[in-house]
């Protein structure tokens, strides 16, 4: 094969270990591509980085670039030190052709000959470099204006993927990867609950992301004690997770069914129903918890705390409740402004709210997902939330043993 296009990349950290200078070595071959190794610099002891400059040769520029664009998010960046390249948007809510698309790992833009952290990262995104052209974050497509300058190619930027270690610190770390319902599922919850307290110690907050599975297996006061007890500090759900939990207040029912005897109720079909009018007729969830009508639950803790939350919409809701986002790039914006803080991400009993939420968190934020069903901690982490652990688990069992190892270990 005659391989003329040639470009050559660097790899700087635990590339060996973590395996990610195999898979570099791998992708380059699988694309057709050719590689030499000109220089290959071992980390001598366990905490020394490494460092490996590999020529890469293709038979044309196309598959140079397919390759190019492979290896990077596995940290192989251009040995050349160009800054970034830009482009300026031409089309308002689209990037410019050949956008550099962002992952959830940190990144680097090469601006005026300095390396510079790329702001609000979030997987799938583009990248805005500002006016005077210090400084560069991640931006949707819809929120592109005319005239902003776009990073376009992968000149100028470098990405650091997560490094695998040789020996697992931490149970969390060690449990992270493959899911499976055969876990000690009373180590995960204990590194969960550390988690979580380690988090809020540090000053970060506990984003909770629930579906209404929580409170029809009976989670709803559990959850209310986690927010009364300063764990959770940010709430993402649905109109169904509020609109039940508001019910069981109301009518001591979840859909119907009675959470104390788990039979149906005379006419309990109505319930959630009418829950949604009554709070549609005050006026909001703040104006029920204010005028004493809504007394007890998730969301009256919530109020109660100040502890701020985004419920977006489905198109399978009733009501829906007055505060719902029925916008769902509104309710991605809501989102993407209560996010930076954020230290560890708790989600139970949810798919779609799990996966919408990983997509907007950067790779260094832990994220715990739990689910009777592990082909919704499947599909979070196949999306690239890497970063996730997997429980498989129903609702209340889960979150009652967390609540009992967070106040075991209050009280040590």
């Amino acid at each position: 094969m005659s391989a003329t296009y040639v470009e050559h990349v660097e790899m700087t950290g635990h590339i060996v270990d973590s395996l990610l200078l195999p898979k570099v070595l791998d992708a380059i071959l699988s694309r057709g591509g050719q590689y030499h190794i000109e220089t290959l610099k071992l980390g001598e002891r366990q905490d020394d980085p490494s460092f490996v400059r590999i020529e890469v040769r293709a038979e044309s520029a196309e598959q140079l670039e397919r390759i190019l664009a492979e290896v990077h998010p596995h940290g192989a960046v251009p040995a050349s030190t160009a800054d970034c390249q830009t482009a300026v948007a031409d089309v308002s809510g689209a990037y410019p052709d050949g956008f550099y698309c962002s992952t959830n790992f940190r990144t680097q833009l090469r601006l005026k000959g300095e390396w510079i952290d790329v702001e609000d990262q979030e997987m799938d995104c583009g990248i805005l470099v500002d006016p005077e052209g210090g400084a560069g974050r991640c931006i949707p497509m819809t929120a592109v204006k005319i005239g902003d300058r776009i990073v376009v190619g992968r000149k100028g930027t470098r990405v650091f993927p997560p490094e695998a270690e040789i020996r697992k610190h931490e149970l969390f770390e060690f449990m992270a990867s493959p899911v499976s319902s055969e876990r000690p599922k009373a180590v995960s919850v204990r590194e969960i609950a550390h988690a979580m307290r380690k988090t809020r110690d540090a000053g970060d907050k506990v984003l909770a992301v629930l579906g209404p599975a929580v409170v029809h297996t009976g989670g709803s006061e559990l959850v209310a004690k986690l927010v009364r007890d300063g764990l959770i500090n940010v709430l993402f759900a649905g109109n169904a997770l509020a609109t039940h939990d508001i019910e069981q207040a109301f009518y001591g029912t979840s859909l119907g069914v009675s959470l104390d005897k788990g039979l149906p109720t005379d006419e309990g079909h109505e319930h959630h129903l009418r829950t949604i009018n009554t709070i549609r007729r005050i006026g909001g969830i703040r104006q029920a918890v204010d005028n004493g009508k809504l007394t007890s639950g998730i969301m009256y803790e919530c109020i109660k705390a100040n502890v701020p939350f985004v419920l977006a919409g489905s198109i399978r809701d009733d009501g829906p409740l007055p505060e719902v986002v029925t916008d769902s790039l509104a309710s991605q914006d809501a989102m993407r402004r209560l996010i930076p803080g954020v230290g560890f991400c708790l989600m139970v009993a949810t798919t779609l709210h799990s996966i919408a939420v990983g997509n907007l968190l950067p790779a260094w934020v832990k994220v715990a997902c739990v689910d009777i069903s592990p082909a919704t901690v499947t599909k979070l982490m196949d999306r690239g939330s890497t970063q996730t652990v997997g429980i498989v688990s129903d609702a209340e069992p889960f979150i009652r043993s967390l609540v009992n190892e967070l106040d075991r270990t209050a009280k040590v």
